[in-house]
């Protein structure tokens, strides 16, 4: 079948599930093929076909199957991360500072001791993990981490409360960017977002679980003479252990490596394998850059970090989270504050957690409908800023449940984090400058949380008029970077476009034979804006 003939078949209707799925690539041109074909390491190398052909019917029934056996349990993963990630908050409602003898800037030092070493584990738990797989460390990771988080029922004061949070962090670091690079193996650029969206809603559903647990745990009050902020930490943990050592025998490898002593048929026929691999490839070729137990040596990290194409991203990262992140870690404080109990404040902190839910989908379906990164990342900038205007006008008089509305509205913040993610992974096109992009990218993350964990101060409290005048304007700051990110790739596409296009063919298809250049620095390569 010639390629013209081929493209004809591409075009069939996409109603018709008995259609070609196949989507057009460099593989089916003759001329591009040998460029871009998988070396002989890469893991599915043996069910890597060009001529491979497969139906909607088909696709569609192998992405519901791998959503069943890889993005559940991934959501579950990250959902038993958070609830030792995130139960600090219950904890609050419960008086674990006054219980401590803690002060609110030692809750702020704890909080900060926490980002500071999961920022400075992101990368070399990143590394690792693709030396010996993230089938292998990520189950390691929650096991270690879920015990520190169990161990939490015998805080004694500062020293105990501070040590904790650094472990958590430092043992926690490196999961996220891990399973990012994880999930890419089985799915295309274009079905990522969406299931990342997913994936950060497993995010707040623990918070909603967590909640409502705490509501129970948090009255074992007494009993054995304990607070009930140990119990809850203690049960939290243990289930993030039984989610941990699970993941040890629900995590494969790959697409053709889930055959095990307790699966010996794997999850998926041959017919299947290579459908996924071919998908996947045609989609972006240069996830067959490296094998997925393969390390990064010296040289490789440095080439990644001084990647400036990535830069605004990793800005972006830094700062996108500040406006909205003091009101979100003295949600439960804050309700205290306004006289609530610890039942109370522990239901009002769900609605929240559900318009989060709400506008965290609204901004993934956004993005792929727009097709712009930045126009569906920067909707937070343009929510929060009004709110937080809102917030700084409240004074000592202002009726207890505006102030809660509003809260509730700054902390239901459209979370844009899981878009920015796809677009640093999008924009990295190689499996090394992807691997190193996605820590980078959440150490700035996490450096911004350290920023805004520090943001409200004790002297500044309860109304934080000062703390709220600098969060107004960062925001306003964030919304120009945003726009400069645009026009920044947007340039960078220009000026390709035009280099490209003042070539002759026989000129670009030497280009693809032979260049040295490789992932984002190719010629033929349009970043996503």
């Amino acid at each position: 079948m010639g390629f013209r003939a081929l493209l004809s078949v591409f075009k069939r209707d996409r109603t018709d599930l008995d259609a070609v799925a196949t989507q057009p690539s460099v593989f089916d041109d003759p001329n591009t093929r040998e460029a871009y074909l998988p070396p002989a390491q890469y893991e599915n190398a043996h069910r890597f076909d060009p001529l491979a052909r497969w139906t909607r019917r088909e696709e569609k029934a192998i992405v519901r199957k791998i959503d069943f056996r890889i993005m559940i349990w991934a959501c579950i993963m990250f959902f038993a991360l958070d609830l030792d990630r995130s139960n600090l908050s219950q904890a609050n409602s419960d008086n674990l500072l006054d219980d401590l003898n803690l002060t609110t800037n030692d809750y702020n030092l704890g909080n900060t001791l926490f980002r500071l070493s999961f920022l400075c584990a992101e990368l070399p738990s990143q590394l690792v993990s693709k030396r010996v797989g993230p089938d292998v460390w990520v189950p390691s990771q929650m096991v270690a981490w879920s015990i520190v988080s169990a161990s939490q029922f015998w805080l004694k004061g500062r020293a105990s409360f501070l040590a904790c949070r650094f472990l958590l962090g430092f043992l926690q670091g490196g999961f996220i960017p891990d399973i990012v690079l994880y999930l890419s193996y089985f799915y295309t650029g274009p079905e990522l977002p969406i299931r990342l969206a997913f994936f950060w809603i497993s995010n707040y559903v623990s918070h909603i679980v967590s909640a409502f647990l705490a509501i129970g745990i948090l009255k074992m009050r007494g009993i054995g003479g304990h607070e009930g902020w140990r119990y809850m930490f203690l049960l939290e943990g243990l289930i993030t252990l039984a989610v941990g050592v699970a993941s040890w025998f629900l995590m494969p490898p790959g697409p053709c490596e889930t055959k095990t002593w307790f699966c010996p048929k794997g999850w998926f026929s041959e017919r299947e394998e290579t459908i996924m691999v071919n998908r996947v490839l045609r989609d972006d070729p240069s996830k067959s850059d490296m094998h997925n137990r393969e390390g990064l040596n010296i040289r490789m990290i440095w080439a990644a970090l001084k990647d400036w194409r990535l830069w605004p991203i990793y800005c972006v990262g830094l700062v996108h989270m500040i406006p909205v992140g003091p009101p979100q870690l003295y949600l439960t404080l804050s309700l205290r504050n306004l006289g609530f109990d610890t039942t109370e404040t522990n239901l009002l902190s769900i609605p929240s957690t559900v318009i989060g839910i709400i506008m965290l989908l609204f901004t993934a379906f956004f993005s792929e409908i727009v097709n712009s990164r930045v126009a569906a990342t920067v909707i937070l900038q343009v929510w929060a800023l009004p709110l937080l205007i809102a917030l700084y006008t409240f004074n000592s008089h202002t009726s207890q449940w505006a102030y809660f509305v509003v809260v509730t509205l700054i902390t239901g913040f459209p979370y844009v984090h899981p878009i920015q993610v796809g677009w640093a992974s999008r924009n990295s096109y190689s499996v090394r400058t992807r691997t190193i992009s996605a820590s980078v990218y959440n150490m700035f993350v996490q450096a911004g949380a350290i920023i805004y964990a520090n943001i409200y101060r004790t002297d500044d409290k309860p109304l934080y008029k000062r703390g709220n005048r600098t969060l107004i304007g960062i925001t306003c700051m964030n919304i120009m970077l945003y726009i400069f990110a645009y026009f920044f790739y947007k340039t960078l596409n220009a000026r390709r476009d035009k280099a490209w296009a003042a070539m002759t063919p026989e000129e670009q298809q030497n280009y693809i034979n032979n260049t040295k250049d490789v992932g984002n620095q190719r010629l033929d390569f349009r970043f996503v804006y």
